[in-house]
């Protein structure tokens, strides 16, 4: 629609589509024809609350235009990702933008907020809440397990002299040691728990607010924390330890009489977090299907070469192309948000961090940088010198893994960042070889075992490297695969460590499994030129075409 040569188009029912709709429920956030609403009104699991269209329009709170304070903001651009008013629209501002009523942009965050509360009501918070209350009966399991032990040493023990009364008072001592120290575990999950809870319950309310909120603002600003509260810690369950009595020797009394059995306890951090990941796979056994199915082809999201994309979560993906934007779209077609870079040069990839920010790579600049999803600026937190950044991703530690070609053909190497501080580089194998070619395009993940895994399509292959960063495969293709046909491109990995990745070329999906044999194509769902790939947290794959600039999104699992 040209806003400058034609009138807004009318408001249609959302139920039946075709009449205008002079009503509103705002319980529901719908817009209703009069045929409809007596119909709305059947459905009695709600306290549907009607008014005129008018009413509620006249009852937003609008936001005050930037260029002109004292008007009201009616319209959305998209293009600039910002609120305009009438005046704006008559001096011209804006002009050839793509523009949206702001009630429209308002309703599709409301849609995506009413998901959002769903999912926390019906999902989370319930899963959360067996995980609290498993903990709890653990902890009263400890307490009887500990006495039952303390209690068959001292019986054993009656059977000795006093000279080996120590060896029994140091065994029950290692007994409460095992218990404090398995109680303090359970604690601390069990108050991390507690106050995750606490925040799903303080979530819950403050959507349900939004969804209540005539205030565009503040529903426009709100961010979801659907994605940080779907990553479940670990059913905690540690193996107790048991009592091993022997038969009673004088001459070795300290190994006759018994022994403990080691606690088994995640020794740091780390191990803690692996057991996360390890939970969350287990409870998602996702099996291939034999034909891969497309869900849906989002057509002609760009009109040129369309390069990658990273879904931000299961219904809104980021997308880079030709130009020097970087485009969030949902799931439905619709533009959300658009960031343009720095230099304004393309970016060379694209990543999402756990907190949901998006980091792009710019060779121009040879910057690593972050956008906030706040208040959508740039941060620059990696500068390079002598190296130009290609493929980058973020780590299930929160760190970020960039491979980088160096300005004078030394041979190409990925580097670990924590904030901006590098911690690890990866070059060589073990014999002092290069592990990747030099120059050309590298796009890098790391894979659920923290594998990190590097599409080279200058070397025809995929290169993965575990975590300490020694080789453990290499993979060229298929044994029937013809020496450098195989042109890898995006590269991305599932919940079961399965490691997927574009054959532009051939206009089909590899998918092997984390030990680098080969498992299966997609190769049935009309693919052109697949060049960029990324999963949502169910393991839906989204393939961005480079020539046609669509975006395909594919089941490929049971």
């Amino acid at each position: 629609m040209d806003p400058w040569n034609s009138a807004q188009d009318v408001v249609r029912c959302t139920l039946c589509k075709t009449s205008d709709a002079p009503m509103y429920c705002e319980v529901c956030h719908i817009n209703l024809c009069k045929d409809c609403v007596e119909k709305h009104f059947s459905d009695s699991s709600i306290v549907h609350k009607v008014v005129s269209l008018q009413h509620y329009l006249t009852t937003l709170s609008y936001p005050k235009c930037m260029t002109h304070p004292d008007q009201q903001c009616e319209l959305h651009c998209e293009q600039c990702d910002i609120p305009f008013c009438t005046l704006c629209v008559l001096s011209r501002k804006h002009l050839g933008h793509s523009q949206v009523s702001i009630l429209k942009t308002i309703e599709i965050k409301k849609e995506v907020l009413q998901r959002e509360l769903q999912e926390l009501e019906k999902s989370i918070y319930p899963k959360y809440k067996e995980m609290a209350s498993n903990i709890s009966v653990q902890k009263d399991d400890l307490g009887k397990i500990s006495k039952i032990l303390s209690t068959a040493i001292n019986k054993h023990g009656e059977f000795w002299h006093r000279e080996v009364d120590t060896i029994i008072k140091n065994l029950i001592s290692k007994v409460e040691e095992m218990e404090s120290k398995h109680l303090v575990v359970l604690t601390k999950a069990e108050d991390e728990i507690t106050h995750t809870i606490s925040e799903i319950t303080k979530s819950i309310a403050d959507v349900k607010k939004l969804l209540d909120s005539k205030d565009v603002c503040r529903v426009s600003e709100h961010k979801s924390r659907n994605a940080e509260f779907r990553r479940l810690p670990p059913k905690l369950k540690v193996s107790l330890p048991n009592f091993r009595p022997k038969e009673i020797n004088t001459d070795q009394m300290i190994e006759q009489f018994g022994s403990l059995s080691e606690l088994s306890l995640p020794r740091e951090e780390q191990d803690y977090r692996l057991s996360i990941q390890g939970a969350e796979s287990s409870t998602q056994d996702r099996s291939l299907i034999d034909e891969p199915r497309l869900i849906t082809s989002l057509k002609r999201w760009y009109n040129y070469e369309l390069y990658g994309v990273a879904c931000l979560n299961d219904v809104e993906i980021w997308t880079r192309g030709g130009d020097n934007m970087i485009k969030l779209f949902n799931i439905w077609g619709d533009l959300v948000m658009s960031i343009q870079t720095k230099s304004r040069m393309r970016p060379l990839d694209i990543a999402v961090t756990l907190n949901g920010d998006l980091v792009y790579t710019d060779e121009e600049n040879k910057t690593v940088n972050k956008v906030k999803m706040m208040n959508a600026q740039i941060q620059t937190v990696i500068t390079l010198q002598g190296w130009k950044p290609l493929g980058v991703c973020s780590t299930f530690f929160g760190e970020l893994l960039v491979i980088m070609n160096s300005d004078d053909y030394k041979p190409t190497k990925v580097v670990r960042y924590s904030g901006s501080i590098e911690t690890q580089i990866i070059q060589y194998n073990d014999r002092g070889k290069p592990l990747y070619s030099s120059n050309d395009t590298k796009y890098i993940t790391e894979n659920k075992n923290l594998d990190i895994c590097v599409s080279d399509n200058g070397a025809h292959a995929i290169v993965v490297v575990n975590q300490a960063g020694k080789l453990r495969f290499t993979y060229s293709g298929p044994p029937s695969t013809t020496k450098g046909s195989f042109v890898p491109y995006g590269i991305t990995t599932d919940s079961q460590s399965r490691i997927l990745t574009a054959d532009i070329n051939n206009h089909r999906i590899h998918i092997l499994d984390q030990d680098g044999q080969f498992l299966r194509y997609i190769d049935n769902c009309h693919l052109q030129t697949p060049r960029g790939l990324s999963v949502d947290t169910k393991d839906n794959l989204y393939v961005a075409e480079y020539k046609t600039g669509n975006v395909k999104k594919i089941q490929y699992y049971m």
